[in-house]
């Protein structure tokens, strides 16, 4: 009985070697990428409570845009890796103007959403019990800050199109070496701009905000100038702004596969953004102590995200081949490795939750009590990877409309209304509320679960769709 257990969740020596090589290069990217945010956060947050308040509540509301556009992205960048794969350069050129074209209809959107509400957006995250003078003080960095940040939008933009594209076309070492060198760039003036060394002025939460921008843009340029002196690499970009008309069925066939992306990943990041508005309400040191959480989690999470990319890739490898069975006990070894990984990790951040919050110059009180939030989303690690374990594996298999109601559908008509209802409405204190709406997600597991169990996710898409 050991044994067959053993073969049926364990696999050998080469498949670890297997999902590791695909694993770890996503961990090291976003690792970086998050480890930086994390520096950036506790800059801002050696400046003062007020000013990282602020900046945390913009990066929240920021993250809803963001995730709109990677979902646009994603949706049209189906159809740039299908035309690829045939050869048909006209079909990716069309699918990359269909990203630019929805892509800049969305900034026009959410620059003037944030021009017009910015404030009012803001001031919900500011309604609990802190003084008049430090929701003054925080509301006054966030109104700066937002404002610098909308300027990042448009290389923002730029960057998901193109990086996205090259991607799709097996050019990934270019977006990763800009990601990269953004990352160092945004590092480099965060500390000159935030503090005001070597003669830079001291902008504090501005200085951040414009650091940002500068990254965002170079990285957009590292893109954009590799692509336009590489035509011979990619040859789809030639001409590529000549005209901007797309076949209208072709519009209408990505928009299809485009849509339910966009709602998830927009719906979802809202989600998390209504979350932190209902912990918000419980006082002004829950906002700082929430921020401090979420930053430092952040960097631990990228281990079960890049494995659940793991599984995408892998899985939706073997079904596409029309290997079903090999699928599902890949699968199942997988969703396995992300727990034991995710147990391990759990471990390891319960055990140093109380020394980030030391860094921050704020209060006692306040890294107490993202202390406490660490912990919980430590306890909670393993269960947040087999959640997104099986969104990976119903997606690889196609199933759009089943991950949307998996991840998004869930996180707005379940855990947010529970957070609404414990956070206004009962007397419970924070820390066993932030816990009760971090273990809801053990509903989608066992949903999840059984929807693999019944194997509702294999199917070969490719495979019909060339029929």
């Amino acid at each position: 009985m050991h044994s067959s257990l053993r073969k049926k969740y364990i696999g050998n020596a080469a498949f670890y070697k297997m999902a590791l090589a695909v694993a770890i290069p996503i961990m090291i990217q976003n690792g970086i990428t998050n480890f930086v945010s994390l520096l950036d956060n506790i800059m801002v947050g050696r400046v003062g409570t007020e000013q990282m308040t602020g900046v945390a509540i913009v990066n929240q509301l920021i993250f809803v845009f963001n995730l709109a556009i990677f979902g646009a992205v994603s949706g049209a960048g189906i159809f740039g890796a299908q035309y690829y794969g045939k050869g048909d350069w006209d079909g990716v050129r069309q699918t990359f103007r269909f990203k630019l074209l929805v892509c800049t209809a969305l900034t026009v959107l959410g620059a003037g959403i944030f021009l017009l509400f910015g404030e009012d957006l803001i001031l919900l995250y500011l309604k609990g019990d802190g003084s008049p003078e430090q929701i003054a003080a925080s509301l006054g960095y966030a109104k700066e800050y937002l404002l610098i940040m909308l300027v990042g939008f448009i290389p923002f933009t730029l960057s998901q199109c193109y990086s996205g594209t090259l991607r799709e076309t097996g050019q990934t070492v270019v977006p990763m070496v800009a990601g990269v060198v953004s990352v160092v760039v945004n590092l480099c003036f965060n500390t000159l701009l935030i503090f005001g060394y070597l003669g830079f002025p001291r902008l504090g939460a501005s200085g951040a905000a414009i650091a940002t921008v500068i990254a965002r843009f170079v990285e957009a340029g590292v893109v954009m100038l590799w692509a336009h002196r590489n035509p011979e690499r990619v040859p789809y970009l030639r001409g590529v702004y000549r005209s901007f008309r797309i076949p209208a069925a072709l519009a209408r066939d990505i928009a299809k596969k485009s849509i339910p992306l966009l709602l998830n990943e927009t719906l979802w990041a809202a989600g998390m953004a209504l979350l932190a508005q209902c912990y918000s309400v419980r006082g002004y040191d829950v906002v700082s102590a929430y921020n401090i959480c979420s930053t430092v989690s952040n960097v631990f999470n990228v281990a079960f995200m890049a494995m659940g990319n793991a599984v995408g890739i892998l899985v939706g490898q073997l079904l596409g081949a029309g290997k079903m069975e090999e699928a599902a006990d890949t699968d199942r070894k997988l969703i396995t490795f992300s727990v034991g990984i995710c147990i391990v990790l759990g471990g390891l951040m319960a055990l140093v939750a109380h020394l980030f919050p030391q860094i921050y110059n704020t209060s006692d009180s306040i890294r107490g009590l993202a202390a406490s939030f660490i912990r919980i989303c430590a306890l909670c690690m393993p269960i947040n990877a087999l959640a997104n374990a099986c969104y990976f594996t119903l997606r690889s298999g196609g199933k759009t409309f089943v991950t949307f109601l998996f991840d998004s559908f869930y996180v707005c008509v379940l855990t947010v209304p529970m957070a609404f209802v414990l956070s206004r409405f009962t007397g419970l204190p924070i820390v066993p509320l932030f816990l009760c709406c971090q273990l809801a997600d053990i509903g989608k597991c066992v949903v999840g679960l059984i929807m693999i169990r019944r194997g509702v996710w294999i199917q070969n898409i490719v495979g019909k769709e060339a029929a």
